[in-house]
Protein backbone atom coordinates (compact mmCIF):
# COMPACT_ATOMS: atom_id res chain seq x y z
CA UNK A 1 0.00 0.00 0.00
CA UNK A 2 2.17 2.79 -1.15
CA UNK A 3 0.20 6.08 -1.16
CA UNK A 4 -2.45 4.85 2.18
CA UNK A 5 -1.61 7.59 3.70
CA UNK A 6 -0.71 10.24 1.25
CA UNK A 7 -4.31 10.72 -0.73
CA UNK A 8 -7.15 12.52 1.09
CA UNK A 9 -9.60 12.61 -1.88
CA UNK A 10 -10.10 9.30 -2.93
CA UNK A 11 -11.15 10.88 -6.45
CA UNK A 12 -7.34 10.81 -7.10
CA UNK A 13 -6.82 7.05 -6.66
CA UNK A 14 -6.84 4.35 -9.74
CA UNK A 15 -9.55 1.51 -9.85
CA UNK A 16 -6.82 -0.99 -9.04
CA UNK A 17 -5.46 1.70 -5.72
CA UNK A 18 -9.25 1.75 -4.68
CA UNK A 19 -9.61 -2.15 -4.44
CA UNK A 20 -6.31 -2.31 -2.68
CA UNK A 21 -7.04 0.20 0.15
CA UNK A 22 -11.01 -1.90 0.00
CA UNK A 23 -9.33 -5.47 0.77
CA UNK A 24 -6.89 -3.59 3.10
CA UNK A 25 -9.65 -2.56 5.12
CA UNK A 26 -12.10 -5.34 5.13
CA UNK A 27 -8.91 -7.89 6.29
CA UNK A 28 -8.31 -5.32 8.78
CA UNK A 29 -11.92 -5.81 10.30
CA UNK A 30 -13.34 -7.52 12.97
CA UNK A 31 -14.92 -10.52 12.59
CA UNK A 32 -18.63 -8.85 13.49
CA UNK A 33 -17.72 -5.60 11.24
CA UNK A 34 -17.14 -8.21 8.90
CA UNK A 35 -20.14 -9.89 8.90
CA UNK A 36 -22.64 -6.86 8.17
CA UNK A 37 -20.17 -6.31 5.08
CA UNK A 38 -20.67 -10.02 3.92
CA UNK A 39 -24.63 -9.64 3.96
CA UNK A 40 -24.25 -6.12 2.11
CA UNK A 41 -21.92 -8.46 -0.46
CA UNK A 42 -17.99 -7.72 -0.60
CA UNK A 43 -18.69 -6.20 -4.36
CA UNK A 44 -21.60 -3.71 -3.28
CA UNK A 45 -19.76 -2.17 -0.39
CA UNK A 46 -18.56 0.90 -0.65
CA UNK A 47 -16.62 1.91 2.17
CA UNK A 48 -15.38 5.49 0.78
CA UNK A 49 -19.11 6.34 0.44
CA UNK A 50 -19.82 10.16 1.78
CA UNK A 51 -22.11 10.29 4.52
CA UNK A 52 -25.44 12.15 4.11
CA UNK A 53 -25.96 15.58 5.71
CA UNK A 54 -27.74 16.03 8.33
CA UNK A 55 -31.09 17.61 7.92
CA UNK A 56 -30.35 20.77 9.94
CA UNK A 57 -27.31 21.29 7.68
CA UNK A 58 -29.35 20.52 4.44
CA UNK A 59 -30.11 23.95 2.45
CA UNK A 60 -32.47 25.11 -0.06
CA UNK A 61 -31.81 26.70 -3.60
CA UNK A 62 -31.78 30.18 -1.88
CA UNK A 63 -29.03 28.82 0.82
CA UNK A 64 -31.20 28.57 4.00
CA UNK A 65 -32.09 26.00 6.05
CA UNK A 66 -35.17 24.48 6.84
CA UNK A 67 -35.08 26.18 10.74
CA UNK A 68 -34.16 29.38 8.87
CA UNK A 69 -36.87 29.51 6.74
CA UNK A 70 -39.85 28.86 9.38
CA UNK A 71 -37.73 32.13 11.75
CA UNK A 72 -37.49 34.46 8.50
CA UNK A 73 -41.30 33.41 7.28
CA UNK A 74 -42.35 34.20 10.73
CA UNK A 75 -40.15 37.34 11.24
CA UNK A 76 -41.41 38.51 8.04
CA UNK A 77 -44.98 37.44 8.10
CA UNK A 78 -45.14 38.20 11.72
CA UNK A 79 -47.65 34.76 11.18
CA UNK A 80 -46.67 33.11 14.65
CA UNK A 81 -50.03 32.47 15.73
CA UNK A 82 -49.28 28.84 17.88
CA UNK A 83 -46.79 26.37 18.11
CA UNK A 84 -48.94 23.68 15.88
CA UNK A 85 -48.50 26.22 13.04
CA UNK A 86 -44.95 27.38 13.68
CA UNK A 87 -44.88 23.25 13.72
CA UNK A 88 -46.85 22.82 10.67
CA UNK A 89 -44.48 25.05 8.62
CA UNK A 90 -41.33 23.78 10.21
CA UNK A 91 -42.11 20.32 8.84
CA UNK A 92 -43.10 22.04 5.20
CA UNK A 93 -39.74 23.61 5.26
CA UNK A 94 -37.73 20.33 6.24
CA UNK A 95 -40.00 18.24 3.38
CA UNK A 96 -38.92 21.80 1.03
CA UNK A 97 -34.78 21.62 1.60
CA UNK A 98 -34.99 17.70 1.23
CA UNK A 99 -36.98 17.29 -1.97
CA UNK A 100 -38.19 20.22 -3.53
CA UNK A 101 -40.11 18.51 -6.37
CA UNK A 102 -42.14 16.63 -3.74
CA UNK A 103 -43.45 19.52 -2.25
CA UNK A 104 -43.41 21.54 -5.53
CA UNK A 105 -47.48 20.07 -5.88
CA UNK A 106 -48.65 22.06 -3.17
CA UNK A 107 -46.79 24.94 -3.79
CA UNK A 108 -48.38 25.45 -6.89
CA UNK A 109 -51.47 24.42 -6.03
CA UNK A 110 -51.20 27.26 -3.30
CA UNK A 111 -50.66 29.60 -5.22
CA UNK A 112 -53.36 28.71 -7.16
CA UNK A 113 -55.94 28.74 -4.67
CA UNK A 114 -55.04 31.88 -3.93
CA UNK A 115 -55.61 33.51 -7.19
CA UNK A 116 -58.74 31.39 -7.25
CA UNK A 117 -59.89 32.84 -4.08
CA UNK A 118 -59.05 36.45 -5.29
CA UNK A 119 -61.56 35.67 -8.11
CA UNK A 120 -64.34 35.24 -6.00
CA UNK A 121 -63.73 38.24 -4.07
CA UNK A 122 -62.68 36.13 -1.21
CA UNK A 123 -59.25 37.00 1.10
CA UNK A 124 -57.30 34.26 1.55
Amino acid sequence: MSRINTVDNIEELSLNEIEERKKYMYEKMSKRRRKFVDRVGYENWDPFAAPFDPIDLRQDRSGYTSDQLTQLFIRETGNAQNQEFIDAVNEFNVMLVMNFEKVRPVFEYCLWYNEHLKKHGIKP
